[in-house]
């Protein structure tokens, strides 16, 4: 079976690699765990490492974390579902909002439950998905600091998650302004700009950030040190904290050209034959995983003559030319991963998870 491995000592390595920047910096940062689906093998080691806020996007994850370690800071990260609103009190500390009668549903189960809520306000900032516009955020902010069993600790905007919309300087300088607007106008304070995610942390890296950005949620960048800006991985860090080992179950020289009449295949792809191809043969192996467990364009080859040929439900075909490195069947072939691969990996009951010392 193909085993999703994780590094221990990288992932401790790329997190006490950003811990020491943001500290330089004075910015508060959580760690962002929804990659991770639920796994408490591995949200153990995230929170061995002495992660004080975690982020989720899924109330029976935040469940699970509160279970391991009671006294971390969670944090639910998209609007609240009505149905989910009790369970969001219970088991999140802070909550991402945008709808002013999710927030008055919150404040009511706040005080059923006894709790303080906190809530950091999402502004809309151009890439169009949560988000509260920007010319209604005074009266918007009216309707709810006064609202029992709420407190609003942070103003936040998320960018690159639907449209690709990146960050700018200007960006978020305009959502400082947006903070200093609320305290002027209410005589509040709101601790937290929350306008950071992985994708943000180049501006920080070239002195871009301003200073009214203090807080950081970031989940890609730790886990694949990845520099969304350039495609590259961050000096000093690893992009191999995950990585996916699988399994050769067949090994053939075979024809580099199907032969047949070609239609679609079940997942809707067409082919087209190379005919410069005809006559030549490769080495074919086919591995223990498939489009059930992800998609294979979120792969990284980890040998270089191997190339993706495609996959079914359950079953990934590669290349490997001449078979120079004479592999045999039974031998393991491994991969490093993109964020949504690794995701759909996390997610699959197929997948084994591994914690590498």
């Amino acid at each position: 079976m193909a085993v999703l491995k994780l590094y221990r000592e990288k992932l401790n390595h790329n997190y006490h690699h950003l811990n020491k920047v943001f500290q330089q910096h004075q910015i508060d940062w959580g760690v962002v765990t929804k990659l991770l689906c639920g796994n408490e093998l591995l949200l153990r080691e995230v929170l061995a490492l002495g992660v004080r806020e975690i982020h989720d996007s899924r109330v029976t994850n935040l469940k699970a974390i509160k279970k391991i370690a009671p006294d971390v800071q969670t944090v639910y990260i998209k609007p609240s579902p009505k149905k989910s609103i009790p369970d969001i009190v219970q088991y999140a500390d802070v909550s991402f909002e945008t709808e002013l009668d999710t927030i008055r549903m919150l404040s009511e189960e706040a005080v059923r439950q006894g709790k303080t809520h906190k809530i950091i306000i999402m502004i809309e900032m151009g890439d169009l998905r949560e988000g509260v516009m920007g010319d209604d955020l005074v009266s918007f902010y009216e309707h709810i600091f006064e609202l029992p069993g709420i407190a609003v600790i942070g103003l936040g905007a998320n960018f690159n998650c639907l449209h690709g919309v990146m960050p700018t300087k200007d960006k978020l300088v305009q959502l400082s302004l947006y903070k200093q607007l609320i305290e002027a106008t209410f005589s509040k304070k709101i601790p937290w700009v929350s306008g950071g995610t992985s994708v943000t942390i180049p501006l920080l890296f070239s002195h871009q950030l301003p200073r009214g950005i203090n807080h950081f949620r970031i989940g890609e960048a730790l886990f694949f040190g990845l520099n969304l800006f350039t495609g590259e991985t961050f000096e000093g860090m690893h992009d191999d904290v995950f990585e996916l080992e699988t399994e050769i179950i067949e090994l053939t020289e075979k024809p580099m050209v199907p032969h047949g009449m070609l239609a679609e295949n079940p997942s809707g792809d067409s082919y087209e034959i190379d005919a410069n191809l005809y006559g030549k043969t490769s080495h074919r192996a086919i591995l223990d995983v498939g489009l059930l467990d992800i998609n294979p364009k979120f792969l990284i080859p980890k040998e270089g003559q191997l190339s993706v040929i495609g996959a079914s439900s359950d079953m990934l075909v590669v290349e490997l030319g001449e078979n120079n490195e004479n592999y045999r069947l039974g031998d393991t072939l491994c991969f490093k991963l993109r964020y949504m691969g690794a995701l759909s990996l996390l997610n699959s009951r197929y997948i084994n998870k591994e914690v590498v010392v």
